[in-house]
C-alpha cells in the first residue's frame, strides 16, 4: 500500500497575492523571512479601500492623517477615536484581502494601559480592524505589551511621530547622530514588547537600513530610504491629490488636475445644457 504526501504549498506574494482570505500578521512574518518588500497605503473611506485592495495592497493603514486629508485640520493631534471608527469599519467593509490597521490617535493611550486596551479592542470589536498602531518607543511599551497580550496585533511607529510634532518643534528629520542609538533601541523594545511590525518616518537611510537588519519583524518607511521591508504613503500624496507634499512623496499621479478638469468638464456642460444629454434622462 502506498501513500502519497502532498507538497508543501507554496508561499503566497504578499503584494498582489491571491490567497482568498485576510493578510495576517504571520503572513507579514514570512515575507520578512522571503526579503519581499511590500507595500502599504492609507485608505479612509470604502470605494478607496476597495481599489487599493483589488491593486493587491496587502495592509491598509486607516492613518491618524485623516485629521487633515478627510476632516482638515492642519495636523493630526485633533482627530479622535470617534472620528475614526466610521473611517475604519468603512475600510474594512471595502475590503476583502488587505489587512487593516487602525491608527490609535492622539490622547487615546499616552495616558496608560487602561485607556490603550479601551481604545484598541473599540477598533477591532467596532470595526473590524484587524491590527493597531501607536507611536513611540520605550515609553510606550506598557502599552504595547497590554495590547499584545490582550490579543491585538500591534504595529509600532518610530522617528517623526507626527503625533509628537510639538514636542520636536516641527515635522523634522529625526535619529540622526546620538539620537538614532536611542530610535535603534526604541525599535529593539517594540520588537520584544511583541509588535509585528515598525513604521520609520524621517529618518536617515543609513539608520533605517541598520534598524531594519537587527529587527526579525519588517520595517516600513515613509521618508526612511529604499532598504526598509515596505513603504507606506498616504494614498492623496501618491495619487497627487494633495497640494504640498515632503520630500519623501513621489507622485505617482495627477488627481489633482485630473478632478478638476472633470469638474470644469461637468460644470460647462451644466452651464450650457449639453447635460444632462437624452442618454442620461428617463423618457
Amino acid at each position: 500500500m502506498s501513500s502519497s504526501v502532498a507538497p508543501p504549498a507554496q508561499p503566497t506574494a504578499l503584494y498582489g497575492g491571491t490567497s482568498g482570505r485576510r493578510v495576517t500578521v504571520r503572513d507579514i512574518a514570512a515575507a520578512k523571512q522571503r526579503h519581499e518588500k511590500w507595500p502599504m497605503l492609507t485608505a479612509y473611506d470604502a470605494l478607496t479601500a476597495r481599489i487599493f485592495d483589488e491593486a493587491g495592497i496587502p495592509v491598509l493603514l486607516v492613518g491618524d492623517s485623516a485629521a487633515m486629508v478627510v476632516y482638515g485640520y492642519d495636523s493630526t493631534i485633533p482627530v479622535t477615536v470617534d472620528d475614526l471608527i466610521p473611517l475604519t469599519a468603512a475600510v474594512v467593509r471595502g475590503s476583502k484581502r488587505a489587512m487593516v490597521v487602525a491608527d490609535l490617535p492622539f490622547g487615546s493611550y499616552q495616558t496608560g494601559v487602561t485607556e490603550a486596551l479601551t481604545a484598541a479592542t473599540r477598533f477591532l470589536k467596532e470595526t473590524g480592524a484587524h491590527a493597531v498602531k501607536l507611536e513611540g518607543g520605550r515609553r510606550v511599551i506598557p502599552q504595547a505589551e497590554a495590547m499584545v497580550a490582550a490579543g491585538i496585533p500591534v504595529m509600532g511607529h518610530l522617528g517623526l511621530t507626527p503625533q509628537s510634532v510639538n514636542a520636536f518643534g516641527g515635522y523634522r528629520v529625526q535619529g540622526r547622530g546620538q539620537d538614532g542609538d536611542e530610535l535603534m533601541a526604541d525599535a529593539k523594545a517594540l520588537e520584544a514588547a511583541g509588535a509585528f511590525s515598525v513604521v520609520l518616518e524621517c529618518v536617515p537611510e543609513d539608520l533605517a537600513a541598520r534598524v531594519t537588519a537587527s529587527l526579525s519583524i519588517p520595517t516600513i518607511g515613509i521618508g526612511g530610504g529604499n532598504q526598509t521591508d515596505a513603504q507606506v504613503l498616504v494614498w492623496q500624496d501618491m495619487a497627487g491629490l494633495t497640494p504640498h507634499t515632503a520630500k519623501f512623496v513621489k507622485k505617482f499621479a495627477d488627481m489633482n488636475t485630473l478632478l478638476g478638469e472633470a469638474a470644469r468638464a461637468y460644470a460647462d456642460e451644466v452651464v450650457s445644457g449639453a447635460y444632462p444629454a437624452p442618454e442620461h434622462t428617463y423618457h
